[in-house]
């Protein structure tokens, strides 16, 4: 993104380029599979440029990585409450909302996740470690409001189906993986419901 001469530098709007440009090489390509001087390239910035406002290849996907997970965070929070009150309502939106996405050009799974599995140390197994804890705290609220005797059991419950899903709809390429986990998904609310009623 070069400058046009006489205009003035916009360090967040840089700083932000950056991040969207690495952000899509990254997720396509892996932690590993392109250099600094190839990101610096399709950023349109100088190496010092990026060490300036990241500091090191680390600290560029440790930003790439807690961007991601915030608006993913948000998509799925915002994806639950626009679907109303109704907990088993909020439950499918999310799972409704995943397999929109996984339908997408380009999609390759979680790639929170994925950086994690290339490098299990930080701050990429930091990061993953964080993000699942959101989507955990998610689902055991949603478990909650429908009075799930144990809601933190059935979040991570919940969680493991989310998980599985983005997995196998990537690895596999199964087109219905998200629809069988909130089918499954709700089968356990339900279940929890039902149980907590009757006690």
């Amino acid at each position: 993104m070069p400058v046009p001469k006489g205009s003035s530098l916009d360090p967040d709007r840089t700083r932000a380029a950056i991040l969207r440009t690495a952000e899509g090489i990254l997720y396509a390509r892996g932690l590993d599979g392109v250099g600094i001087a190839e990101l610096c390239a399709e950023a349109g910035v100088s190496k010092e440029t990026l060490y300036r406002h990241f500091g090191s290849k680390d600290g560029l996907i440790r930003a790439v990585l807690e961007a991601r997970s915030d608006r993913v965070t948000r998509w799925l929070a915002r994806a639950a409450a626009d679907a109303g009150d109704e907990p088993a309502a909020q439950l499918a939106a999310v799972f409704d909302a995943l397999g929109r996405w996984y339908g997408e050009p380009g999609f390759r799974g979680c790639a929170i996740v994925n950086a994690a599995t290339q490098r299990h140390t930080a701050p990429a197994s930091a990061i993953a470690t964080r993000h699942l804890g959101r989507q955990l705290d998610l689902l055991t609220a949603i478990a909650g409001r429908a009075g799930a005797a144990d809601p933190a059991a059935l979040g991570r419950q919940l969680l493991l189906l989310l998980e599985g899903a983005t997995v196998v709809a990537d690895h596999l390429g199964v087109p219905g993986a998200a629809d069988d986990a909130r089918d499954a998904a709700l089968a356990l609310l339900n279940g929890a419901a039902r149980t907590a009623r009757r006690n």
